[in-house]
């Protein structure tokens, strides 16, 4: 998507930055949502993040939620960048945007990337340091961060039933298909309390961990504009949802997200186990928050499905959308009463 770089420089100069066009901005491939661009500011690489053209999903995008964050967790948490502006004029390009530092490294999506693809212990590794973040991120206090306030952690599950049942709605105006419909009746009669409230990503799967492909280690943790306080073991099921297994119906092979498919890599039970086992907790049921979680990706696939459709976004990988989410809440509505793992 072009952008008016001139008009930028200007804005940024009247602020006390450069924008350096001699480095011509680039267009991160990755990412579905906000759009990412490699420029240089005042000498150094850093990210300009936006949201795409058209109406917003309800909830998403939220640069300022983002900004805020990045600003209290860059320091005690390494692996977040840090902001560098905010922007909240859409007269300059049409959108809020920001500026945070750019990290090297490289994200990782349905497949590992070629330089990594041989080693038998890529699977394993990833998996650790992406579990083990999690488990940090949800060992932070709120209070200490300047944080309390965010979201609303009482009820939270409950609101997030109500709220992507709403949004199902907002996608499938004529009418939503049984299998959803199931679904939300089902988490609605069996909604649990929360099993602790902490700091969530919202979305924390491999390519929102930037990686050394040397070391296997992560070197960033990007897209925050969901983040909030919440029940943890939802940021799990996240996770999870998009953790599809060889066994699982062949319709769900191609959802893509993670690289669970390759050799190597453990199970959801095995992955749930690690992060229990980071957080010296007790295993513990997941089976309402996994369903939530695959509700939540059915009803955001469809979102993004939709901005294809209007024509708001043009990337070709959200053609197939439509028919992956209505074959993740097929499998979700016939597996209501199986175990969650």
């Amino acid at each position: 998507m072009p952008q008016d770089w001139p008009r930028l420089a200007s804005y940024l100069h009247a602020q006390g930055m450069r924008l350096d066009l001699d480095l011509e901005p680039r267009q991160f491939a990755t990412g579905l949502a906000n759009l990412n661009y490699r420029v240089s500011v005042d000498g150094a690489l850093a990210v300009l993040r936006r949201p795409p053209a058209g109406p917003l999903a309800e909830g998403a995008n939220d640069l300022a939620r983002e900004f805020r964050v990045l600003d209290a967790l860059h320091g005690p948490l390494p692996l977040v960048p840090r902001p560098l502006h905010l922007c909240l004029d859409t007269s300059v390009l049409g959108a809020p945007f920001e500026v945070i530092e750019h990290r090297s490294g490289s994200a990782v999506g349905g497949r590992l990337p070629d330089e990594i693809a041989d080693r038998p212990d890529a699977g394993p590794a990833l998996t650790s340091s992406l579990v083990a973040t999690m488990a940090t991120l949800h060992s932070l206090q709120p209070d200490t961060l300047g944080l309390s306030d965010l979201g609303r952690p009482e009820g939270f599950l409950r609101r997030q039933v109500v709220g992507w049942g709403r949004r199902a709605d907002a996608v499938f105006p004529d009418g939503r298909p049984r299998a959803l419909s199931a679904i939300v009746e089902h988490l609605e009669s069996t909604v649990v309390e929360e099993s602790a409230v902490a700091l969530l990503h919202g979305d924390l799967k491999f390519d929102n961990v930037l990686f050394d492909l040397q070391t296997l280690q992560p070197t960033a943790v990007v897209d925050w504009d969901m983040a909030t306080r919440g029940d943890p073991l939802f940021d799990l099921a996240v996770l999870l949802s998009y953790w599809i297994e060889a066994d699982d119906p062949v319709t769900l092979h191609d959802l893509g997200q993670v690289p669970s498919l390759e050799p190597g890599f453990p199970s959801r039970r095995e992955v749930a186990a690690q992060y229990f086992a980071a957080c010296g907790r007790p295993l513990e049921d997941l089976a309402f928050h996994l369903t939530l979680a695959r509700l939540r990706l059915a009803v955001a696939w469809v979102q993004l499905y939709r901005q294809y459709e209007r024509g708001t976004v043009r990337d070709p990988r959200y053609a197939t959308f439509e028919k992956t989410a209505q074959a993740v809440l097929d499998w979700t509505a016939d597996t209501l009463d199986a175990p969650p793992l």
